[in-house]
């Protein structure tokens, strides 16, 4: 009987010690840790302020190792067993580092009333100490907040990662998941589309880095990202455009239809994705502010990194991007058509300026009526522009309702007698002579018509109020014409750099600056049923409109100097203060991530570091020298 209890254990430990193997690792036997203490986070009632992954902070304890100190990573995930666990199912709760730091002995009871030449003996000898692997005197402390996953190992050896929180079993082994557990956590579905493609991935996690063979790449599902809008927010020399031209380019070349148009009040995205507008195969179209005549016009008007200026390269990169005739500049077009709102609010006037004149207030009443039902009728909204068949009906009406007893001298008679100048606006742009530049119009039909195969355009305008009124004009536009379609396909990115310029908090502008703010909010939050994506670039995401930050599904963040920036971070997206704050410890290029849509597993932080865009630029360069 001992003998068939003992092999049941030899089998057991054999178990155990493949199943670590296979998702775990200690890393060459020097990460040994144990579970000491859950306790309830000390936030309280900070947590409405600041959002929290968790209501729990883990403490850990490892054997101290010189070299561990230097392998461990904040954002690594580790994993104990909880009380969920049963015979047929291993559960192990999911935690994610914050901090980790050494401690000794001998240092942790030093005080102050000490002897001096104690102290001074204690301390040197903390220095002797650290240099060796001695474990009885010193270890190292580890904080981790759970994720709110558990990991779930069958015993067919099958595995998933199950959302909600488990309690772990304190002090039982804590264990670390190894580079290929992590690889398909973060990437399960995603990696699949894009064939496993290096090219299409983002960057890597940052995690096991020091080991080449274990880097770990992380992919997008750049689809969802677009759909359910995602947020960049960095401050100055944090990476932001770096990052954004990257997506963009990843976007156009590892997608069939999705369409971008950007936003540029920089004037740097010309130069960010030279390599793409100069592909003949991907057609392309930079909007400036007003007529280039050269290709020295135009390399002056695009803003460059330092290092690029002057350098003949990049002026031979912007003369094969003329010579395609990917440059144009805005004009507006002279002969500008009513909308069904502006003639609604030329009837409500006259409504209210006749109250007490009933038959003429029943005459603009019935006009009102007519307006409204043509609208219904034919699903129209007051954004869009009236048509020619309206108005021949609305003119024709008119003339019917002047005959109702309006005195032929009034300023009513001469309102309801005059409606034929609309004619005259669809006249007047059937003869507009051919003309260079593009019109709000035309941006909508190369970004929108189903003939068109533009795929960028990047409006690089540096005059506030005009790419404003773009911005306002397009994205209000498409939508009407999206939702009178039911159209979904292909996929719209609105790209918003400098966000603070276009989506600012509206209790704390007005004018254009707030009409703005109000229909890029509108676009983010109808949009996504329709196709229509949005970015939001910034560096001061304090100073946005809330209402537009609570519809972003994904973020990228990176060093956000300003408390309160961090605050809002972790208030409006949820990600626990701990891990928003070590954002400060990011050098430019890495950034905190965290998805409910567009990675393998939903609304866990992770630190990353994204693929340099320039390396695509000088690639390019190199290529037309």
């Amino acid at each position: 009987m001992k003998d068939i209890e003992g092999e049941a254990r030899m089998m057991e430990k054999e178990s155990i010690k493949e199943l670590k193997e296979k998702f775990f690792t200690d890393l060459g036997g020097l990460f040994k840790a144990r579970l000491v203490k859950v306790e309830i986070s000390q936030r309280g009632e900070g947590e409405t302020e600041f959002g929290t992954t968790s209501g729990y902070l883990c403490r850990i304890i490892a054997e101290y190792n010189r070299e561990l100190l230097r392998l461990l990573d904040d954002g690594m995930l580790l994993a104990v067993r909880n009380f969920r666990t049963r015979n047929t199912e291993k559960r192990f709760t999911l935690m994610e580092i914050v901090r980790f730091w050494p401690e000794h002995f001998g240092l942790r009871g030093l005080r102050e009333y000490h002897y001096y030449p104690i102290q001074f003996e204690i301390v040197e000898q903390s220095v002797v100490d650290w240099e060796t692997n001695d474990t009885s005197t010193m270890i190292i402390n580890i904080v981790a907040i759970p994720i709110n996953y558990d990991l779930v190992i069958y015993e067919d050896g099958k595995f998933d990662f199950e959302k909600g929180f488990s309690f772990p079993v304190v002090g039982d082994e804590v264990l670390l998941l190894n580079a290929e557990t992590i690889k398909q956590m973060y990437n399960k579905g995603v990696a699949e589309k894009y064939q496993h493609k290096h090219e299409a991935s983002l960057g890597t996690i940052k995690m096991f880095e020091r080991f080449e063979k274990d880097k770990i790449p992380i992919f997008i599902d750049f689809d969802s990202l677009i759909r359910y809008h995602f947020g960049i927010f960095a401050f100055t020399g944090g990476g932001k455009s770096n990052l954004l031209s990257n997506i963009i380019r990843k976007i156009i070349r590892f997608t069939d239809n999705n369409k971008i148009i950007v936003f540029d009040i920089s004037c740097e995205y010309p130069f960010l994705l030279m390599d793409i507008f100069a592909d003949e195969n991907i057609d392309s179209l930079i909007v400036l502010e007003s007529k280039p005549n050269s290709v020295d016009d135009f390399y002056k008007s695009i803003v460059k990194p330092k290092k690029y200026e002057g350098r003949e390269d990049v002026k031979k990169g912007f003369e094969k991007i003329w010579d395609l005739g990917r440059v144009t500049f805005y004009t507006e077009r002279i002969a500008r058509i009513l909308t069904f709102g502006e003639i609604l609010r030329d009837i409500e006037q006259y409504i209210s300026k006749n109250e007490e004149k009933p038959l003429y207030r029943e005459v603009f009443t019935e006009l009102q009526t007519f307006v409204r039902g043509y609208m219904e009728e034919n699903n129209f909204e007051e954004g869009n522009e009236i048509t020619e068949e309206f108005v021949e009906e609305f003119i024709e009406k008119c003339n019917e309702l002047s005959r109702r007893g309006i005195h032929p001298k009034s300023e009513d008679y001469a309102w309801l007698t005059s409606r034929e100048n609309l004619r005259r606006v669809f006249e007047e742009r059937r003869e507009e002579v051919e003309r260079e530049g593009v019109c709000i119009d035309e941006i909508i039909d190369l970004i929108e018509s189903p003939e068109s195969t533009t795929r960028l355009i990047c409006i690089s305008i540096s005059e506030p109020e005009i790419i404003k009124n773009l911005a306002m004009e397009i994205s209000r536009k498409i939508l009407l014409m999206r939702k009178r379609e039911f159209k979904t396909i292909p996929q719209i990115l609105f790209v918003f750099d400098e966000a603070q310029e276009f989506v600012p908090q509206p209790s704390q502008v007005r004018g254009i600056e707030r009409e703005c703010s109000e229909e890029l909010e509108k676009l983010l939050r109808q949009g996504r049923k329709y196709g229509l994506g949005a970015c939001i670039a910034t560096q001061r995401i304090a100073y946005l409109n809330t209402n537009v930050l609570q519809q972003l599904h994904t973020y990228f963040v990176s060093t956000l100097p300003r408390s309160y920036d961090r605050s809002t971070v972790s208030s409006q997206f949820m990600i626990d203060r701990n891990i928003v704050d070590k954002v400060l410890e990011l050098v430019p290029g890495e950034w905190l991530l965290s998805s409910y849509v567009a990675t393998g597993i939903s609304n866990v932080p992770i630190f990353i570091k994204a693929e340099n865009s320039e390396e695509h630029i000088e690639e390019f360069l190199e290529n037309i020298v």
